[in-house]
């Protein structure tokens, strides 16, 4: 069944936040793709999709070599390297960690009174930093992986590499304006739950940013699919 890619559970949130909206022809992902990129993208892609057969781990783009996963989140490794159950181990621990700092409450109790939403914006700024930055090593780690494992794989690796140095930019300026969702629903939760607008202002924050975090880990979670899968076909 094909499914939209951009009705994802934080869009959905998001969107309910805002007043309907008539209903729009939707495009399908190559053709939302084709009006993110342009003719030099097109041939990156191109240019990792034709990779040789003999593509490795040294010849992959820099950011296999680069970036390690953090030692607190790197998944343990079997004799030949990283195996499917080791990263998926390290894929559960690694949205684990992330969900309870989700979860954690504000450092400072927050009351009815209180009318300042910069602290929220910077608990999400932060939360933000943190999901990029172990995600990105991780994704990192698993693309290495795959560059080992066949030149198929490899293929795929270079591949995602690619898409993510192309779309990495938009991803972020996207993502950059969820606080500004939150501060339209914060304001709107104070004026008509005046009196015990924080804790439904909590839920919905950290529903969005969990959201985020399922939206952000889909690339990796793929890659570690995929490994998975032609690993149980030989």
């Amino acid at each position: 069944m094909h499914r939209p890619f951009h009705r994802t559970a934080l869009v959905r949130q998001l969107a309910g936040y805002l007043p309907a909206q008539p209903d729009t022809p939707r495009q399908d992902l190559a053709e939302r793709l084709g009006g993110w990129l342009d003719v030099r993208d097109a041939i990156a892609l191109h240019a990792a999709h034709q990779a040789p057969p003999g593509f490795s781990a040294h010849q992959a783009p820099p950011d296999l070599a680069a970036h390690q996963a953090p030692p607190a989140l790197a998944p343990r490794r079997a004799a030949n390297g990283a195996g499917v159950a080791d990263l998926q181990a390290a894929l559960q621990r690694l949205r684990a960690t992330l969900r309870q700092g989700i979860s954690a409450p504000p450092a400072l109790p927050v009351e009815p009174g209180d009318s300042a939403f910069a602290p929220h914006h910077q608990r999400c700024l932060d939360l933000q930093r943190r999901m990029e930055t172990a995600i990105e090593a991780f994704r990192a780690h698993v693309r290495q992986a795959l560059a080992k494992a066949s030149p198929r794989l490899a293929r795929l690796a270079a591949l995602d590499a690619t898409l993510d140095r192309l779309l990495a930019g938009r991803e972020q300026r996207l993502l950059s304006g969820v606080p500004a969702f939150l501060k339209a629903r914060f304001e709107q939760l104070r004026q008509t739950h005046p009196d015990d607008w924080p804790e439904p202002f909590e839920q919905e924050l950290q529903q969005a940013l969990a959201a985020e975090l399922e939206l952000r880990l889909q690339p990796v979670t793929g890659l570690i699919e995929a490994l998975a899968q032609a690993s149980a076909s030989h």
